[in-house]
């Protein structure tokens, strides 16, 4: 006898990212699109601008900060300051299986939370159902046929406009991929958000 199918991953966007102020600014057009029960699973390298997209997350959701990395206390609960959810910032670097993860007790904030884990790839996937996916990278010199890849714009609608880069910026890509009904629903908010693909007009699929 098995068990349930494992879900399906959907591609939702993968987007270039010029500056850590960008970054930042992905975050907050984000956040509106979260929900209390949203589990995040966010990866990549050591600088590449984790806590930067999730302290723009935070400033989304209107929660209270600072949000900063949590490396040192794994895990920090940011407190709504209006009506939304709160904001689970959990740093799993320091954790080596799913064991550790459940000695956390995450699953008791997650319902009434948006929950985003740094370095939780293989680690906290089982803790729901649905989950999203977002690994910041570097820019690939050639991406699949049929991706479509759109620059964080600026204020002004154009693509990387906006704010000065900090010494030490690098561009990077951020891809999201959606596992499970939630995000498959979700899928044409997301995209018509983040890189103005219209729902019908879809180019990702």
């Amino acid at each position: 006898m098995t068990g349930p199918a494992a879900p399906a991953p959907a591609l939702l966007a993968s987007i270039g990212v010029p500056t850590a102020a960008r970054m930042g600014a992905l975050g907050r057009r984000l956040a509106p699109l979260l929900r209390a029960g949203d589990l995040i699973v966010l990866n990549g390298q050591l600088g590449a601008g984790k806590t930067t997209l999730v302290r723009g997350i935070g400033e989304g959701l209107d929660v209270r900060g600072p949000v900063t990395s949590p490396t040192f206390v794994i895990a920090r609960i940011h407190p709504p300051l209006g009506g939304g959810p709160a904001l689970v910032h959990v740093d799993a670097y320091r954790l080596s299986s799913p064991a550790e993860v459940d000695d956390l007790d995450l699953d008791a904030d997650l319902d009434r939370s948006v929950t985003v884990v740094e370095w939780g790839g293989g680690l906290v996937e089982g803790l729901a159902a649905d989950w999203l996916d977002v690994t910041i990278g570097r820019p690939a010199p050639v991406l699949a046929t049929g991706l479509a890849t759109v620059s964080e714009p600026g204020p002004a609608g154009q693509p990387g406009a906006g704010g000065r880069s900090d010494p030490g910026d690098e561009p990077r890509t951020v891809t999201l991929t959606g596992w499970g009904e939630r995000w498959t629903t979700a899928a044409g908010s997301v995209r018509a958000r983040l890189i103005g693909v219209p729902a019908g007009h879809d180019r990702l699929r």
